[in-house]
C-alpha cells in the first residue's frame, strides 16, 4: 500500500494510482482526454507538471506542488477547481484536490460503464522527489512505461504521454521550458531518451509504483 505522506508546498512528487485490483481506469480512447481535462481542472490551480503517462489500469505523473505564495495568487479566495477546500492557512489542500480529481473522473466512468464501486487504489501513491538525479531519470521512467509494458514497441509512439509535447511548439500547460533547461536542451533531452534505463537504481526510487 502506498505510503500517505503529506504533499507539502513547493515540494517534488512521482504520483501515481492504478485501478483497484488492477481493474482498467481507461477503457476507450475518449477516457484519457476527460481525465487530462480534469487534471487541469482540479491540479492545474495547485501544482506544476513536468511529465505523464496514462495506461491503462495506471498512470504516472511528476509534479511540484505550488508554493505557498503561488497559490495566494492564483487562487486569492482559496479556491481551486469546483470546491474550496482550505487548510487552516486558507490555502488550497493539494492532497484533497488529487481525491477530487479521482472521485469526479470515478463518478463519470460508474455512470458511463453501469459500474459501482472503487474505481482507484486508496490512498493515491506519493514520493518526494529529493535529487536532481532523480528528476532527470523519473522523467525517462514515466516516458519509457509504455513500451516497458508492451503497449507499443517504441514509447515515442504512444499518444498518451508527455514525451512528444516536449518536441513540439504547441501550446501546453506542461512546465516545458522548465523541463528542457534541465536537460539542457530539446537535443539533449532526446539524447537523454536514447539511453536505456538503469532499472536497479530506478527501482530503488518507484519502488511500489512499479506495476
Amino acid at each position: 500500500m502506498a505510503k500517505h505522506i503529506p504533499l507539502v508546498y513547493g515540494g517534488y512528487y512521482h504520483i501515481y494510482n492504478r485501478g483497484n485490483n488492477r481493474e482498467n481506469i481507461f477503457i476507450e480512447e475518449r477516457n484519457y482526454a476527460y481525465f487530462l481535462n480534469l487534471y487541469a481542472k482540479y491540479i492545474e490551480p495547485v501544482a506544476e507538471t513536468y511529465a505523464y503517462c496514462l495506461l491503462r489500469n495506471h498512470f504516472h505523473f511528476l509534479v511540484r506542488i505550488r508554493t505557498e505564495q503561488e497559490l495566494v495568487t492564483l487562487n486569492p479566495k482559496g479556491r481551486a477547481g469546483t470546491k474550496s477546500f482550505q487548510n487552516p492557512a486558507g490555502l488550497p489542500n493539494p492532497s484533497q484536490q488529487f481525491g477530487n480529481l479521482f472521485d469526479a473522473y470515478a463518478k463519470a466512468i460508474n455512470k458511463a460503464y453501469n459500474r459501482t464501486g472503487s474505481l482507484f487504489q486508496h490512498p493515491f501513491g506519493r514520493i518526494r522527489v529529493t535529487s536532481d538525479e532523480y528528476f532527470v531519470q523519473l522523467i525517462r521512467y514515466i516516458h519509457f512505461n509504455p513500451q516497458k509494458h508492451g503497449f507499443v514497441t517504441d514509447f515515442r509512439e504512444y499518444p498518451y504521454s508527455s514525451y512528444n509535447t516536449f518536441l513540439s511548439n504547441k501550446p501546453t500547460k506542461l512546465a516545458r521550458a522548465r523541463v528542457l533547461a534541465w536537460f539542457d536542451g530539446q537535443a539533449a533531452f532526446v539524447a537523454a531518451h536514447q539511453t536505456p534505463l538503469d532499472e536497479k537504481r530506478v527501482a530503488e526510487w518507484v519502488g511500489e509504483s512499479e506495476d
